[in-house]
């Protein structure tokens, strides 16, 4: 009996130049671990600036794109995967651009009836200045994720975190900044426009940084939420809403904070390629629902084959290998 993926050719794009490569590297031993036991042959590519040389040498049939952050994320590589005319995993190039920019992709939720939080830009060295905003409130980049860079500011405190102007800091002049809503951290997944159901997040530490996202044990996942019914469908339904607005692909992860003494509920972004590591979110929500993790990636690899070399729209329904490329 063949396997899914016999004879297919994937190209695994992970490691990359961004703050997120560490994340992208766990991410992609997962997903390239299942591709081979689907019966793939894949070739791993660290992702850099001579990518599209890489990728014409080994002429792939389609990429499965494990990056994370600036670069893999950001419709950087979705444009010379476009060019080359190569299929590949998750959102196009505008889908991808438009969710890595917090500014613009909440102005476009916002537009189609997502509930985001209010804030805006600001330049880091006035963030970092004096109180932009009445405490408490949230700094982060404009153009990062997995938590990177992001500062609670605490009611009452004194100044802004120094860490914006600091010689090391390397993640854009524009940060933005946001009134921090209490409660809970919720996830939603969404895989073809449908959204799987809602996890409810308690951080060991008491934030979701990076090691909560990502460390074992770092954080507690409750899944399906037990939230109100009401604000369970809410979280779906602005999962679905901002991942269409947005214009995404395959699989997103929408993040969203529940106040459930104020029964606010806010959407606070679209992360178009979420992680796919032990711990990460979107694997136990699809096996919630009864799609194990192989089976989750071979969706993922069919939905790029369907979407022949466009990464926006699928035109017609291609089975692997049958790719009008």
């Amino acid at each position: 009996m063949s396997l899914p993926l016999s004879g297919h050719h994937v190209a695994l794009l992970w490691g990359g130049l961004s703050s997120e490569r560490d994340v992208s590297l766990s991410s992609g031993k997962e997903c390239g671990a299942a591709l081979e036991r689907l019966g793939a042959k894949v070739s791993y590519v660290d992702a850099g600036r001579d990518l599209a040389q890489v990728l014409t040498a080994l002429k792939p049939d389609v990429v499965f794109n494990a990056l994370h952050g600036e670069w893999g994320e950001d419709g950087c590589v979705q444009g010379i995967l476009e060019t080359l005319a190569i299929p590949y995993s998750h959102s196009g190039v505008l889908a991808s651009a438009l969710a890595m920019d917090k500014d613009k992709s909440k102005a476009v939720m916002a537009a189609a009836g997502v509930v985001v939080p209010g804030g805006g830009l600001f330049n880091r060295h006035v963030a970092a200045a004096s109180h932009v905003m009445a405490t408490p409130y949230v700094i982060k980049p404009n153009a990062e994720g997995s938590s990177v860079g992001v500062f609670i500011v605490a009611e009452g405190a004194n100044q802004p975190p120094q860490e914006l102007i600091d010689p090391s800091w390397t993640f854009g002049e524009e940060v933005m900044v946001e009134p921090y809503i209490r409660g809970r951290e919720l996830a939603v997944a969404v895989m073809d426009g449908k959204a799987l159901t809602v996890t409810d997040i308690l951080p060991v530490s008491g934030f979701y940084d990076y090691a909560a996202k990502y460390a074992e044990g770092g954080s507690k996942h409750v899944l399906p939420a037990e939230i109100p019914a009401h604000a369970y469908e809410k979280a779906l339904e602005m999962a679905e809403r901002a991942h269409a607005a947005l214009g995404c692909r395959g699989v997103t992860r929408s993040d969203l904070r529940y106040d459930d003494i104020n029964d606010i509920l806010v959407l606070l972004e679209v992360n178009t390629q979420p992680g796919m590591t032990p711990t990460s979110l979107v694997p136990e929500q699809a096996a919630l629902k009864g799609v194990e993790f192989d089976s989750l990636v071979l969706w993922i690899t069919e939905d790029a084959y369907a979407r022949g070399s466009a990464g926006g729209v699928a035109s017609v329904s291609e089975a692997p290998g049958e790719s009008a490329r």
